[in-house]
């Protein structure tokens, strides 16, 4: 669906951040899942300087926020949960299909990504630190157990859960690309197909260019492409 500046749906995101980054800001997860959802939405962007007052909606000075004219909230776990809930497309509707869905959305938020992100901060943000190298053997081995036991849990599965892509996979899918970055994948290729199947989807290169588009709109001037 193509951005509706008056929709109901409002989405906060940052009108620019560095290149490194670009593309993993987690207000994708959400255009991902409103594009699937076929739901239209407006984008809030935000400075990397917060506006007066954004601790109100965001209390880590993160994105995104999600409002619309039921709810307000933040975090990108919740945030997929409510709209899974407003359309049969994410979350299936019987118990069984439905919590497998959300656990899948627990496990990649609580279980792989912490693992994942940790290992490749220390490459791409920490590594002028001292203490950075000596940490690298510990917290790679912790992601590569993480994903190990992912890979086997997926096996030759298309998704997490079978035939049926959920919000869950959507949550895994951004957490692996992180891994995918930091040259995590090499042992799983299973994860690594995971991961491409995630990003063929039309919903998911259509909210990886909505968001990209803003980055490069709003490119601060001497910074290269």
């Amino acid at each position: 669906m193509p951005i509706n500046p008056n929709a109901d749906i409002e989405v906060t995101a940052f009108s620019w951040v560095p290149e490194g980054a670009q593309g993993f800001v987690k207000d994708l997860r959400i255009r991902w899942a409103l594009e699937e959802a076929g739901l239209d939405y407006r984008v809030r962007l935000i400075g990397l300087e917060r506006p007066a007052g954004y601790r109100d909606d965001q209390p880590f000075d993160q994105v995104p926020c999600f409002r619309d004219d039921a709810v307000h909230i933040f975090e990108s776990g919740a945030i997929l949960q409510y709209v899974g809930e407003k359309s049969e497309a994410l979350l299936p509707r019987d118990p069984q299909g439905k919590y497998a869905a959300i656990q899948w959305t627990y496990a990649a938020l609580n279980s792989v990504e912490p693992f994942v992100q940790h290992r490749v901060l220390l490459d791409v943000v920490w590594a002028d630190q001292e203490w950075a190298e000596p940490s690298k053997p510990t917290a790679d081995a912790l992601a590569r157990l993480r994903l190990a036991q992912l890979s086997d849990r997926l096996g030759d599965k298309q998704w997490l859960e079978g035939e049926r892509f959920t919000i869950g996979d959507l949550v895994m899918v951004t957490v692996l690309r992180l891994a995918d970055r930091g040259r995590l994948l090499a042992d799983t290729p299973n994860l690594s197909e995971y991961v491409k199947r995630g990003e063929a989807r039309p919903a998911f290169r259509r909210a990886l260019e909505d968001q990209l588009a803003a980055f490069r709109e709003h490119e601060p001037q001497g910074v290269a492409a």
